[in-house]
């Protein structure tokens, strides 16, 4: 099954599956982010839109992509469902992350990625498209897999039954995100190392980058 097609399938439970990964990244998105207004944002990969909420609420206007249509219907029901009276300021596009990105250049304050590179084999590409639509001195955040996590051999998976389906994935250092990351302009602000309240202390199961666009 492809990586899309996974997602598509995944879309209808990730909201009620159990997955203490997605519940962790809510929380560290919102406490790293909580205090942040701008003009601009940009998500990669809404999925569900389990931050899409909150990121609209700390932006002007928010353009969010996902390339599988399953998760953007999702999204696109929580947002519609919302009724805490935001103008509608949010924007769904379908688009594959791995092709140029149909954003034009310096029109974004923050670009926010959650638990989406573990599928994208090219980090060079996503830092050099970040770096082109960031404004100068903008913000790129990542929440994603520790790579501590990937060494194990985990891997995003959901039930279909009494079948597990693992989703493909590729294995990103962190020196990787360091080095794409500085190859692009970008200065590391934070990386921080995340557990769940149920994980050992020995094993992270997310790291979080703050990277400013500084070229």
């Amino acid at each position: 099954m492809t990586i899309r097609a996974a997602y598509s399938d995944w879309a209808t439970t990730y909201d009620t599956d159990r997955n203490l990964t997605r519940d962790l990244d809510q929380v560290v998105t919102r406490n790293t982010l909580k205090a942040r207004h701008v003009d601009n944002i940009l998500e990669l990969g809404c999925g569900t839109g389990k931050n899409t909420l909150f990121l609209r609420g700390i932006a002007d206007r928010l353009c969010t992509f996902d390339f599988s249509d399953g998760m953007i219907r999702q999204a696109q029901a929580k947002i519609t469902s919302d009724n805490r009276n935001h103008p509608d300021n949010v924007l769904f596009i379908m688009a594959d992350l791995s092709r140029n990105w149909p954003c034009t250049d310096q029109s974004v304050d923050l670009i926010v990625c959650n638990l989406v590179l573990e599928h994208i084999a090219d980090l060079a590409f996503i830092f050099a498209e970040a770096h082109r639509i960031l404004v100068k001195d903008g913000y790129f955040f990542l929440c994603e897999l520790h790579p501590f996590k990937q060494y194990q051999g985990k891997k995003a998976t959901f039930e279909r039954g009494d079948q597990q389906i693992q989703i493909d994935a590729f294995v990103h250092h962190l020196s990787d995100f360091l080095d794409a990351a500085m190859a692009n302009g970008f200065a590391l602000e934070q990386l921080r190392e995340w557990w769940h309240e149920t994980d050992s202390p020995t094993s992270p199961r997310l790291v979080s980058f703050m990277f400013k666009n500084d070229d």
